[in-house]
């Protein structure tokens, strides 16, 4: 009998997981350091291909009656007017309103202030300091790792104008030769592995544009509903607060909630205690309307991650990478769940070619 025959079936099958998934930790960490170290250029290239997603279906649809570049012009003009139509929108409304909507958030904070010492819990002027000092300072620091991490890494004008050109061409070139691009990957895989890749590609495509197409109508939604039920409400500032919501609801989950929560502060400080506790259950109707209904019915089975699993992408990406991780983590996450389903032989709409793999 071999020593192997004594231990137990259980831990040789754990330890054969164990030792696969450190490998493929390794590989993924390898992949990561070397994006890293190009990362303004692989940045451009993601950002194309949500661009390419956005523009797809308009372009398909001019494709009926236009030839293919015309067709491709024409709808990355009405993308960018689009884009930059929400952009005027967003930013005129927060600059017209800007410095109301700080002077209505330090009078709202200031209340918070007041109540957190006359309140029920009687908190001391040096409590009250130490806490209020910490959350500037844990603050600052989000602030400096978000913000600084995307400046730095897009800092130089050289890698700026590299990086542009990676995404112009990038964008052109995923919406007229997708496939032959796609083909000509494949075509350097080895003949087995060409069929999974293949349809592992396709899945993650899938999941990465249904998300970015479905977040936008979401964003809007999410801003739109808050405007309304502010307006209701009768609390100033309805336009810069929705659209700071619109902007926070790109962060799945927690954006949304985190931003309503200024227009509750807003609220607390011009409408009362009662308006304020009105806006955070406006909060909790938007985020299960959100949850529940939209994001289902926009996105399908684009990003089908239990919320937790998207909190957990989102705060990696973003000590990973800071504000981009945390806006481009949650499709990344959808797209290898999508790929990790199919070649573990759990997407019934895409069965694995061939029995899933068994460890022993």
């Amino acid at each position: 009998m071999s020593q192997s025959d004594n231990v137990p079936q259980n831990l040789r099958t754990f330890a054969g997981y164990t030792w696969r998934i450190l490998i493929l930790l390794a590989g993924f960490a390898v992949i990561v350091i070397a994006m890293g170290r190009i990362f303004p250029v692989v940045f451009a290239l993601f950002f194309a291909m949500l661009v390419t997603a956005w523009t797809q279906p308009v372009m398909k649809l001019f494709q009926r009656f236009l030839p293919k570049i015309i067709s491709m012009i024409l709808a990355l003009i009405v993308i960018i007017a689009a884009i930059v139509t929400i952009l005027y929108i967003v930013i005129t409304s927060t600059i017209a309103e800007g410095p109301k909507f700080v002077s209505s958030l330090q009078s709202g904070f200031k209340e918070i202030t007041t109540w957190l010492q006359e309140g029920p819990l009687k908190l001391s002027d040096q409590a009250l300091g130490s806490v209020i000092s910490q959350a500037q300072s844990v603050g600052t620091n989000v602030a400096k790792g978000l913000l600084g991490d995307a400046v730095g890494a897009l800092g130089s004008v050289g890698t700026l104008v590299i990086a542009g050109s990676v995404f112009i061409f990038g964008v052109i070139f995923f919406l007229l030769t997708p496939k032959q691009i796609w083909n000509w990957l494949i075509s350097w895989m080895p003949k087995r592995l060409q069929t999974p890749i293949n349809t592992s590609g396709y899945l993650a495509w899938d999941s990465i544009s249904g998300y970015t197409r479905g977040i936008v109508i979401v964003a809007l939604a999410d801003a739109t509903l808050v405007f309304i039920g502010l307006s209701i409400m009768q609390v100033p500032l309805a336009p810069a607060l929705s659209a700071v919501v619109f902007l926070g609801a790109f962060i799945p989950v927690i954006g949304a909630p985190v931003a309503t929560f200024f227009a509750a502060v807003v609220a607390l400080a011009e409408r009362g205690p009662l308006i304020a506790i009105l806006v955070i259950g406006l909060t909790v109707v938007v985020g299960s309307f959100d949850g529940d209904v939209l994001q289902p019915l926009v996105m399908g089975k684009a990003v089908s991650l239990h919320p937790l699993a998207i909190v957990f992408a989102i705060a990696a990406g973003g000590i990973s990478l800071g504000i981009v991780g945390a806006l481009i983590a949650v499709p990344i996450a959808g797209a290898l769940y999508s790929i990790a389903k199919y070649v573990t032989g759990r997407d019934p709409d895409h069965p694995f070619p061939g029995p899933p793999p068994v460890l022993t």
